[in-house]
């Protein structure tokens, strides 16, 4: 690893004198008024008029019916994927998830949260390739997924950065083949869609959607998040879902496995106090990522796309990916990278460590979950069909598409893009110093 400190490129600059994170909480004084209430009256359980408000609130602000209130967008997910495949595949016994033997068509380059829950179901997760004008799930790769896989009926589908994917084109291919779809808006709450010429939010796109206040989100609660839909009966079955499953008796009684997931009226009170400032955050969001497009535009990189016609993005993360011929050799393992400096080129790794060493949090583009090693056999689909061994010794060429272009795009955008810091407390000062350290990496 590179001595950035003392490296020549990078002369006369200092550390930042306190760390600039990649995404950190933004506190304005109204969430402390909303905890010292729940406090005061002494409502500091999974009950409270903090919850109450907030799911009023965001099924307002989003444009659902209903809202659930839960203690992670994990367990939104989780609920969401347990109620679609009962819907699905009936009530499951109380040792077998919902999904037991079925295949869930999933977005590729997202989380592990989006996709774990299909394994809580004991179901398997098929993994959906990534196209390039958003980085979202590849609706050619789903339809030849469907041409694999015709008995699947359940897509996950996740809207990476907070950009919203090729949603009309998946809901279409969805109600073509009477799949139902979990929606997860974890990262984009606030970002809109035009769908059949009608701009709505993320989080009203799937039968089941979800979406996340952890501690690095657009709005924190510091964790919680909700389950969104338009239908009574699935808010009902998820709340109680979300309280171990009480039935309305005298003692405990249950009936079906429940889940202790329920959002904190403590959380719930944090969450209510940032939510009149998430049009504030979006709009500073989208102006980091403005900043680094114009003062990155003299480098060999561009940043994270998203449909211009179609889309408004809550700009939650800034990344950007370098162009395949300026490169540096760069290689990862499991845990641990190489990479070698060329003048005129770079590589995310250098680059990461360039930031740190300056005091300044970026991440690495999700590793898709094709590529993780607890999903290693799982199937793969990309645009051209099977993705998973497309080579041996007697064939040649099979990595790159019939277009040109790398046949795996998730693992391309990998290893060619980074996270960059884009806290919205980060001054355009800051910012500056940031855009010059990336052209020093490539010096």
């Amino acid at each position: 690893m590179n001595d950035f400190l003392s490296d020549p490129r990078f002369s006369g600059m200092e550390p930042f004198p306190t760390k600039l994170w990649l995404s950190s909480p933004t506190m304005h004084g109204d969430e402390q008024r909303w905890v010292d209430e729940a406090i005061r009256t002494n409502w500091v359980s999974t009950v409270g008029a903090n919850i109450d408000a907030v799911e009023r609130e965001i099924a307002a602000y989003v444009g659902v019916r209903y809202a659930v209130a839960l203690s992670a967008g994990t367990a939104a997910l989780h609920l969401a994927t347990k109620l679609a495949g009962e819907k699905l595949y009936g009530q499951a016994r109380p040792d077998r998830g919902t999904l037991q033997g079925q295949r869930v068509f999933c977005s590729d380059m997202t989380f592990d949260a989006s996709i774990n829950p299909v394994a809580y179901e004991n179901g398997e997760a098929v993994f959906i390739d990534t196209e390039r004008e958003t980085w979202n799930m590849c609706p050619e790769a789903l339809e030849r997924a469907f041409a694999l896989y015709p008995d699947v009926r359940l897509i996950v589908v996740a809207h990476l950065y907070g950009t919203p994917g090729k949603m009309e084109r998946i809901c279409a291919i969805a109600k073509e083949h009477g799949a139902l779809i979990v929606e997860d808006a974890a990262e984009s709450l606030g970002a809109r869609y035009r769908l059949h010429g009608e701009w709505v939010e993320t989080g009203t796109l799937g039968q089941y959607n979800c979406i996340s206040f952890n501690g690095n989100k657009i709005i924190t609660g510091s964790a919680g998040g909700m389950f969104l839909t338009d239908s009574r009966e699935d808010a009902d079955k998820v709340r109680k879902w979300s309280t171990q499953s009480r039935e309305a008796a005298p003692w405990y009684q249950h009936e079906e496995i429940g889940y202790n997931y329920r959002m904190s009226n403590l959380i719930a009170g944090i969450v209510r106090g940032q939510i009149p400032y998430l049009e504030e955050h979006i709009a500073q969001k989208r102006a980091i990522w403005e900043r680094y497009e114009k003062g990155l535009a003299g480098l060999p990189v561009r940043m994270n796309p998203w449909d211009r016609e179609n889309s408004r993005p809550n700009f939650w993360l800034s990344c950007l990916i370098i162009d395949e011929d300026a490169m540096a050799p760069m290689v990862r393992g499991e845990r641990d990278y190489l990479y070698k400096h060329e003048a005129g080129k770079s590589s995310p790794q250098e680059i990461l460590d360039a930031l740190a060493a300056f005091h300044a949090e970026g991440r690495p583009i999700w590793k898709p979950m094709h590529m993780q090693p607890i999903y290693r056999t799982n199937p793969f689909v990309t645009r051209e069909g099977v993705g998973r061994a497309r080579t041996n010794a007697y064939l040649a060429g099979a990595a790159i598409g019939q277009d040109g272009l790398p046949l795996d795009a998730g693992m391309d955008i990998f290893h060619r893009g980074l996270c960059l810091p884009s806290d919205n407390k980060m001054t355009a000062e800051q910012q500056d110093r940031v855009i010059e350290i990336i052209y020093r990496c490539f010096a």
